[in-house]
């Protein structure tokens, strides 16, 4: 796979502040990256030194084959990280003209990028005429003009109603699939289990994970039970290899797998034991348990 952005042992201070602590990671052509965690963990800063609007303290990154100067790599880079700066007089058509003269290129792609964001109908709308989601669509199409191989977005849905960050995440997900590469800051969960391939976690600038979103999901799941031979029930699953942690609750046993089992084969055998039961359940750990145990299991 080739690469696009290869970042190593990358590390900024702020005086005494250390925002980035040797942050090394990957950014594979056609691919949608995350990089997750709340805010002040360094997502940001990161993606500023990435782009040469902040000047990093130690450490590498390089554009593409690493043999390119970063100046001549963010021609090939589309980028929003601050909120987007149009002309609020001016219509989506003049605004995205006025971008071309300044990133030199042709404005051929105009209107097609501003059908690809929703906007065609509105393009001789005035800019100050646009909901805060439509700024900020136009801003995507803005960062498109020059067919980018990579597009890097901080924050894309910040301060959204539900529907235009619905709006902003199918966008994503269109451009991703016509072959663009997506890295994107955010710190919403939801965000990027529902439009990443791959994340990297943050914490205090430190790097806590870094891989497949569904890797990072792939437990083998638990199952939830229930019986009136609780006793006999606990002490067969604490006893069986494929069970990682056992938590009573009441009348409900959760049984964490370390793995794989199907819920037939589990039944199957409890019954094979005269233990009945009245309740069986398998579920997958979603991404935010996995999260929230990541990152507690960190020292604060």
């Amino acid at each position: 796979m080739q690469n696009i952005l290869s970042v190593r042992n990358l590390t900024k201070k702020f005086g005494h502040l250390t925002a980035v602590k040797d942050l090394s990671f990957e950014i594979e052509k056609g691919n949608v990256y995350g990089i997750l965690g709340p805010n002040g963990s360094g997502k940001s800063t990161t993606l500023g030194i990435v782009l040469n609007v902040v000047n990093k303290t130690t450490g590498e990154f390089s554009w593409f084959d690493g043999n390119t100067s970063t100046h001549n790599a963010l021609k090939k880079v589309g980028a929003i990280i601050e909120r987007p700066n149009f002309y609020p007089y001016m219509t989506a058509i003049q605004n995205l003209k006025l971008v071309c003269k300044i990133k030199e290129v042709s404005e051929i792609k105009i209107e097609e990028k501003l059908e690809l964001v929703g906007l065609l109908e509105r393009k001789n709308s005035a800019f100050r005429t646009y909901s805060l989601g439509m700024k900020q669509r136009l801003a995507i199409a803005s960062a498109l003009l020059n067919d980018p191989e990579i597009l890097i977005l901080d924050e894309p849905t910040n301060g959204l109603d539900p529907q235009g960050i619905h709006q902003i995440r199918e966008i994503i997900k269109k451009i991703a699939s016509q072959g663009t590469t997506i890295l994107l800051a955010s710190h919403l969960l939801d965000e990027v289990e529902k439009v990443c391939s791959h994340v990297v976690i943050l914490r205090k600038g430190e790097k806590l994970y870094s891989g497949r979103v569904d890797s990072m999901n792939a437990t083998h799941g638990f199952f939830e039970l229930k019986t009136t031979q609780k006793e006999a029930l606990v002490a067969y699953l604490k006893n069986h290899t494929s069970f990682a942690e056992i938590k009573e609750d009441k009348s409900l046993v959760t049984a964490f797998l370390k793995e794989e089992m199907s819920a037939e084969v589990l039944n199957r055998s409890l019954f094979e034991k005269g233990i009945f039961l009245s309740h069986l359940v398998k579920r997958k750990e979603s991404l935010e348990e996995q999260f929230l145990s990541l990152t507690n299991n960190q020292s604060n």
